[in-house]
């Protein structure tokens, strides 16, 4: 089970502690298990500091604590408070990455499901589309719809997911993709052969929908399995 630590500092060395930091990170390299860290500083009170610290389990963050270098650091950021800093040790019971929520689904529905329309509620009115194998690099909502629903239609595609990171606003998936050649496509009539590539995409999303993404699927590959391209 994930395990979360909060501390709580009151200080006025913002600049010493974000320092101990980047100390404590290179000393621990190879050796520590923490893997998320964040750092914030409230709006309303300049001197009140909180760090999260993420684990994959206790058992892991008391490996952690017991780090020579975690012990070093720890004495000289309680140097640096203005107060003893407090701890809250919290195990993780829902974990949610609400980015990755409108992604999967968009994926689902819109792919998987051929359900084209239902972009319109899962994208923003300003959303942009980056694919090198559409017609533009840099298309809205209503040109990419028209262009992506004759490579539905083609082929009855479904993504299969194999990877998948978010970070901040963004989500990056590896993906995929399986289906077989139903309709005409580039001016090419149905061969009626299965097709397999694998893609990636990265997604920009703001107040739960997608504003943005990329795409770079091996149309090539595609391109070669239906007869069109010999290499």
């Amino acid at each position: 089970m994930t395990f979360i630590q909060v501390i709580d500092c009151k200080t006025r060395k913002l600049d010493e502690l974000n320092g101990l930091m980047d100390e404590w990170v290179a000393a621990t390299q190879g050796k520590r298990t923490a893997t998320h860290s964040i750092v914030g500083r409230d709006r309303s009170d300049s001197t009140h500091v909180v760090e999260i610290v993420e684990f994959p389990s206790y058992e892991e963050a008391m490996q952690n604590s017991q780090l020579p270098e975690t012990d070093r650091i720890f004495h000289e950021l309680v140097a640096a408070c203005d107060e003893m800093p407090t701890f809250t040790d919290l195990d993780v019971v829902r974990d949610e990455q609400l980015n990755e929520i409108a992604v999967r689904t968009f994926l689902e529905e819109v792919v998987n499901s051929r359900n084209i329309d239902a972009a319109d509620a899962l994208c923003t009115d300003d959303y942009r589309e980056h694919d090198p194998s559409l017609s533009s690099y840099d298309m809205g909502l209503a040109e990419a719809k028209r262009e992506n629903k004759e490579i539905l239609d083609a082929f009855r595609p479904v993504l299969t997911l194999q990877g998948m990171v978010a970070e901040g606003d963004q989500v990056c998936v590896r993906m995929l993709c399986t289906g077989r050649h139903v309709g005409t496509y580039r001016g090419m009539e149905a061969t009626d052969r299965e097709i397999s590539m694998t893609g990636h995409a990265t997604f920009r999303c703001r107040g739960g929908k997608i504003a943005e993404s990329w795409w770079n699927m091996d149309e090539l590959s595609v391109l070669r399995q239906l007869g069109a391209v010999q290499l």
